[in-house]
């Protein structure tokens, strides 16, 4: 039987291994390690995840895209993974080592002093850019008030994962139909609701178009957004040369009205990924996606 290396990369003894050895390695014995193992990861283009990723890449780089470059840019991926990985568990008991790698720009402040709730309700998107996980352990703790959803079943690396976000002062909800009304009000009284924008939803018979495409991408944040009349901000992260993470936002967009509900669902979704392709086109290779963004798209050198 083969074995499924997204399961077996995102088990619990897996993450658990990794904690330990990014714990206890200094950085130059850690990044060669974590750059290592990256690349023999990016090597096996056998491996689904690989696969996922380098059609990824293929369709954010161009379908001309020669196939050096791709696999230099799927290498990168997979490296910029093991960095996000290796800087947070190395760093991950040292909150104020941690708060000096990220860049506390105008918006993180706004964010951050906020009440938990203000005059109008805010839906924050967040693509999977650079770490994620790292800048939520230094925002939180400094008194980020927010309702967080996340994967509606959790199992192995991702209750490991949750535990972690829970950790850093979190609110978080597993996504279902009760808890996206818990949302809902929680917007409608001025609340702030934070969620991810690009990871796939293959149950979804939505598909917007994304890099021009027809995506399996979510569109509970646009639901959301239109129940509760509220604007939405894409967030995206990025590591930058001065070795901290940056988070860009957009501009608030609000919900614009449409026909019917589908096509207005539809449209929004359309008008927010629009954002969302210009920051991924800042950094292509600091977007960390290694599932089927486009499940049509086949990695023709796989």
């Amino acid at each position: 039987m083969a074995i499924d290396s997204r399961k077996l990369i995102n088990s619990a003894f897996s993450i658990k291994l990794a904690s330990f050895l990014c714990r206890t390695l200094p950085p130059k014995q850690g990044l060669r390690l974590a750059y290592f193992i990256a690349d023999r990861f990016a090597a096996q283009k056998q491996w689904k995840l690989v696969q996922a990723t380098r059609a990824n890449q293929r369709v954010v780089l161009g379908e001309s895209v020669d196939e050096d470059t791709l696999d230099i840019a799927v290498r990168d991926v997979f490296r910029y993974i093991a960095y996000s990985t290796y800087d947070l568990y190395h760093n991950l008991n040292n909150i104020e080592a941690i708060q000096k790698r990220v860049e506390f720009s105008s918006g993180i402040q706004y964010l951050i002093n906020r009440s938990t709730y203000a005059e109008r309700g805010l839906m924050l998107v967040a693509l999977h850019m650079s770490n994620f996980d790292f800048v939520a352990q230094a925002v939180f703790p400094k008194g980020l008030k927010a309702l967080v959803l996340t994967l509606p079943e959790l199992a192995g690396g991702y209750m490991e994962q949750f535990l972690l976000r829970q950790k850093s002062g979190m609110h978080i909800l597993p996504a279902s139909v009760s808890t996206l009304r818990q949302a809902i009000e929680h917007l409608r009284a001025g609340g702030l609701v934070i969620t991810g924008l690009d990871r796939p939803d293959e149950a979804s018979d939505y598909h917007p178009r994304f890099f021009g495409k027809p995506a399996s991408l979510p569109i509970h944040h646009i639901y959301l957004a239109i129940k509760s009349k509220v604007p939405i901000v894409v967030a995206a992260i990025f590591l930058q040369q001065d070795k901290k993470y940056h988070i860009k936002f957009s501009e608030p967009i609000e919900m614009l009205p449409y026909a019917d509900r589908r096509s207005e669902i539809l449209y929004n979704t359309e008008r927010v990924l629009q954002v969302a392709e210009s920051f991924i086109r800042l950094a292509p290779q600091q977007w960390t996606m290694t599932l089927p963004v486009w499940p049509d798209i086949k990695d023709q050198a796989a």
